[in-house]
């Protein structure tokens, strides 16, 4: 008697034979796991509510050296079973999932993925380990742990950075784990910063005191997404302090709603600025409102108190700050609730006893400005900012600083997030790199490891952008459909340097829309007559424009802002950032960026004109 098909592989064998045994595995974890004396409490220091109604929680504990995670879920109400899993985005598609689900008489727990279409199936090889599942009070509880890394193509890699966790319930038995389709069920979404870095919390002077910034018992709206600003104002004649710690402050029972808490320091020259507390989308709101865009301080749901280093601390108060601060609070309440009080916001520690050194916050990355732009319908686009030698040589101490923390920002087209430190043209350190970024989740990260900027230093920040749901090009600035490229990083000792940034030159752009526009057959000239950001829509976008605009910004001069603090310019010039020759392909015709029209050769020149934009604001 033949067993096996002739015509199925060895391969196709194996795969069979582990994913039964898969099974099997599973089987029998899950018909023992049910101990009779509790383990040893573990503790869970990282948690965040999944679900809008905050009755299912996750909490997690890092093991380093293991390079292993620990997750403990909670359910106030478990039914048929539950759904945890990770994707790159939060699709519910090609995820690496962990199942508990009951067939109506027995319960099983295992490794499980989801296909294009939704289906589940159980992973051949079983790397979630349950610890324990048991009810006690407020819920069930299930404790299980997972590798970093798994080495099994179907499950998630866990690294630093922005996870995006779904969940599901199942609110029927299943007599197979196969009978599963993920858009068959209530699901949903929530984002973390799964790996955090395991040194220990600096401990607080014996004289701190603390400051809430917080909502003034706001009625939460009863829509999705709200954005509510509201105006404190420091005591008169504050002196200088230092803060060394802020924290979340949350109004119990909002802890599912209050998704992320941002504080601004105001302009220090604006003397005044109207009370207001509202939306921050009103566009009945005073103007002044605008001003307040300097970052002090940053949460989102899940993240822990932020401390400064030992020997650096914020300033607040004195002649130098301002004496207003804006908080905005991000709501999200996708069912509707109304009613809802809140008084949510951000405590901050603060000492009068003064560290070493001030700290300080630098913007890298790219200006606000339409100059640059991402073309429509594109998968992954790249855009970088440059904060170059000549601005570092110019404006850092001997001995430089040192990065200790930073705050990645994009909108929302944004997918990934990278700044590298470069010097003498080889790139030494990683600063912070998000390469599953979300603009709906941004909040401080403190780095494993400080890095130190020295004079002469490059930093480099690129971001990926996903135009894919896009007609038109998406131009920089300020509005939400528009696009940012930004890393706010937290330094010591504080520079007058506040913001290292860079476009491309605007002369070089119009090179590159009088070709392009030549090149589709349009002979008009546009050369100062359109806006840079009609002259984008006006292009036909093709692979070739793309292809070409892209190439531009990557070899093209750039314009260079490196501003202090009083929004002045450090003295640094034009710069050529690439010697490399660009040579495109066209009908035939070989172009070099130092012969042809597209990039005249005319660097001599270039290098001796300023930067051709005033500083940003």
């Amino acid at each position: 008697m033949r067993i096996f098909n002739k015509n199925l592989r060895l391969q196709d064998m194996t795969v069979m034979y582990f994913t039964a045994l898969a099974a099997l595995m599973v089987i029998l974890v899950a018909s023992y796991q049910n101990p009779s004396g509790s383990l040893p409490p573990l503790p869970m220091p990282f948690r965040v509510p999944l679900d809008p109604r905050g009755e299912l929680q996750l909490a997690w504990n890092i093991s380093y050296a293991k390079q292993e995670i620990y997750m403990e879920l909670k359910a106030a109400e478990l039914r048929h079973g539950l759904v945890l899993g990770m994707s790159d985005r939060g699709e519910l598609t090609n995820a690496d999932l962990v199942v508990l689900w009951d067939s109506g008489t027995k319960s099983f727990f295992g490794d499980a993925w989801s296909d294009g279409n939704g289906r589940v199936s159980l992973d051949s090889q079983q790397d979630y380990e349950l610890i324990e599942a048991r009810r006690k009070s407020g819920g069930f509880y299930l404790l299980f742990k997972r590798p970093f890394s798994t080495c099994d193509p179907r499950d998630y890699l866990i690294e630093d950075g922005t996870v995006h966790v779904i969940y599901g319930f199942l609110d029927r038995p299943l007599t197979s784990l196969d009978q599963l389709n993920l858009s068959q069920i209530h699901t949903g979404i929530q984002r973390v910063l799964m790996l955090r870095p395991d040194t220990p919390s600096p401990s607080l002077p014996p004289d701190v005191q603390t400051l809430d910034v917080v909502a003034p018992k706001v009625t939460i709206p009863s829509q999705e997404t709200t954005y509510w600003c509201f105006i404190h104002k420091l005591p008169e004649n504050m002196p200088k302090n230092h803060i060394v710690m802020y924290e979340s402050v949350i109004t119990p029972g909002n802890e599912a709603i209050v998704h992320h808490i941002e504080v601004f320091e105001c302009d220090p020259d604006t003397r005044e600025v109207p009370r207001y507390s509202g939306s921050c989308d009103d566009k009945m709101k005073p103007g002044k409102l605008d001003l307040c865009r300097h970052v002090l301080a940053a949460w989102a749901m899940g993240a822990e108190a932020f401390y400064y280093p030992a020997d650096a601390g914020l300033a607040m108060g004195g002649p130098t700050s301002s004496r207003f601060l804006r908080l905005e609070v991000h709501y999200h309440n996708p069912l509707l609730i109304s009613g809802r009080l809140d008084s949510s916001g951000i405590r901050l520690h603060y000492t009068p006893s003064l560290r070493r050194y001030d700290a300080g916050i630098m913007e890298l990355g790219l200006v606000y400005t339409p100059i640059m732009a991402i073309p429509p319908k594109q998968h992954s686009f790249y855009l970088s900012g440059y904060c170059t030698s000549k601005c570092t040589k110019t404006a850092l101490p001997p001995r430089g600083i040192f990065v200790f923390a930073s705050q990645l920002h994009t909108h929302l087209a944004g997918r990934a997030v990278r700044t590298v430190l470069v010097r003498g043209d080889k790139e030494i350190e990683l600063v912070q790199e998000d390469q599953h970024f979300s603009t709906h989740y941004q909040t401080i990260r403190v780095l494993r490891n400080m890095v130190n900027v020295l004079p002469g230093d490059v930093l480099v920040t690129k971001c990926t952008f996903n135009t894919e749901d896009r007609s038109k090009p998406t131009v920089g600035g300020f509005g939400i459909m528009e696009e940012m490229c930004v890393n706010y990083i937290h330094y010591y000792p504080r520079t007058q340097l506040e913001l290292c940034k860079s476009h491309v030159d605007p002369g070089y752009l119009q090179k590159y829309f009088n070709f392009i526009n030549r090149f589709h057959g349009n002979e008009q000239c546009v050369c100062g007559e359109p806006g840079v950001t009609e002259q984008y829509s006006q292009i036909q976008w093709d692979p070739f424009s793309t292809e070409v605009l892209d190439s531009l910004y990557n070899t093209a001069p750039i314009s260079m802002h490196c501003n202090q603090s009083t929004a002045h310019l450090f003295p640094v010039r034009l710069q050529i950032i690439n010697n490399t020759y660009l040579c495109i392909l066209m009908s035939g015709r070989v172009y070099r960026r130092d012969t042809d029209f597209l990039l005249p050769a005319r660097r001599r020149r270039a290098r001796e004109q300023p930067a051709l934009l005033p500083p940003t604001p």
